[in-house]
C-alpha cells in the first residue's frame, strides 16, 4: 500500500494545538505567529511607507535629482528645496526619493537573482547528493574564497562606470553559497521524510519532488533569508557608495548622498542633507531585519519563547 504525500506541518506549541481548527495550512498558523509579533507588523507598515514615497517621487517632487544647478549651490531649506540643496546644487529631496529607489532596487534585486542561483544549486546538490553535490560544494567553496571587496574594486577599475546591472550582478555572483549550504542542508532533512517517500513510490518525477514538495516544506528557511539580504544588500550599496566604489554619481543614492555630505562645512551646517539619507538607511535595514526576525519566529515556534 502507497502512502500519499503529505507536506510536513511546523512545530506547535501546546497552546495552539487547542486553538489550530481542522484544515488550517502551516501557511495559515504562521501567519498567525507573525500578526502576534506587533513590531514585526509596524515594521511592515515602516516599509510599505518608504516603498510607496520612492515609487511615488514624481507626485511628491518636481525636481530633476541630477541636474546641477551652480546658482543653488548648498542652498538652505526653503519652499522649493524642503531639504535644501547638495555642493552640485541639485535637490536633496528629490535626490532623497530617487536614491531611494536605486537602493531598494539593488537589495531586492540582489536577493532575487541570488535566491535564483542559491535555492537552484542548494536544491540540487541536497536532492541528488554524490559527485552532483560535491561539485557544487566545492564551487561555492570557491566563491567564498573571493574576497567581495577586492572584486568590486578591481571591477570598478577595469570598468569605466559601474551600473546597477553589473552592481547586482556581483552582489549575487558572489553571495549565493551561503544560501545553497542553507538549502542543501535543509532539504538532506527532508529527502527521508514520508511524504517525499510517498511521492517517489506512486511515480512523482524528480522535478516535481523538488519544487512541489521539497521546496514548499523549505520556504520558511528561505523566506527569512531572503529578507535579512535585502538588509544587508542595502547597507552594501551604501557603505560602497560612501567611499566611493558603489554606484556612481549624478544617480543618486542613499549612499552617495552621504558620501557627498562628507565635508565638515556640510555636517555642522547643513544637517538636512545627510541626517534624511542617513535615517531613511537606519529605518529600512530596521524594519527589514525586524521583519526577518517575525518570520523566523513564525515558521519555526521553537526558535522564541511563545507567550
Amino acid at each position: 500500500m502507497t502512502m500519499s504525500p503529505e507536506p510536513v506541518r511546523p512545530e506547535m506549541t501546546l497552546k495552539e494545538k487547542g486553538k489550530i481548527k481542522k484544515g488550517t495550512s502551516p501557511w495559515q498558523m504562521a501567519m498567525r505567529r507573525f500578526m502576534k509579533n506587533k513590531l514585526a507588523v509596524l515594521s511592515v507598515f515602516i516599509l510599505l511607507f518608504i516603498v510607496l514615497a520612492v515609487l511615488c517621487a514624481p507626485l511628491l517632487t518636481d525636481q530633476d535629482p541630477t541636474e546641477p544647478n551652480m546658482a543653488m549651490v548648498e542652498h538652505p531649506p526653503s519652499k522649493d528645496h524642503p531639504l535644501g540643496t547638495d555642493s552640485s546644487g541639485r535637490d536633496n529631496l528629490s535626490r532623497l526619493l530617487y536614491g531611494g529607489r536605486v537602493s531598494l532596487t539593488v537589495g531586492f534585486s540582489a536577493m532575487f537573482f541570488t535566491l535564483l542561483i542559491g535555492v537552484t544549486l542548494g536544491a540540487v546538490a541536497g536532492y541528488y547528493g554524490g559527485i552532483v553535490e560535491n561539485i557544487i560544494l566545492r564551487l561555492a567553496d570557491l566563491v567564498l574564497m573571493l574576497p567581495f571587496l577586492v572584486l568590486v574594486l578591481t571591477v570598478v577599475a577595469l570598468l569605466e562606470k559601474v551600473t546597477i546591472g553589473i552592481f547586482v550582478s556581483i552582489i549575487a555572483l558572489t553571495s549565493w553559497p551561503s544560501l545553497a549550504r542553507i538549502v542543501r542542508g535543509t532539504f538532506l532533512s527532508l529527502r527521508e521524510q514520508e511524504f517525499v517517500l510517498g511521492a517517489k513510490a506512486i511515480g512523482a518525477g524528480s522535478f516535481r519532488i523538488i519544487f512541489k514538495h521539497l521546496i514548499p516544506n523549505a520556504i520558511g528557511p528561505i523566506i527569512v533569508n531572503a529578507t535579512l539580504m535585502v538588509a544587508t544588500y542595502i547597507i552594501v550599496e551604501s557603505g560602497l557608495s560612501f567611499i566611493g566604489f558603489g554606484i556612481p554619481q549624478p544617480t543618486p543614492t542613499w549612499g552617495n548622498m552621504i558620501q557627498e555630505a562628507r565635508s565638515y562645512r556640510i555636517l555642522a551646517f547643513h544637517p538636512e542633507a545627510w541626517i534624511p539619507p542617513g535615517l531613511a538607511i537606519f529605518l529600512t535595514v530596521l524594519s527589514i531585519n525586524f521583519i526577518g526576525d517575525g518570520l523566523r519566529d513564525a515558521f519555526d515556534p521553537k526558535s522564541s519563547k511563545r507567550m
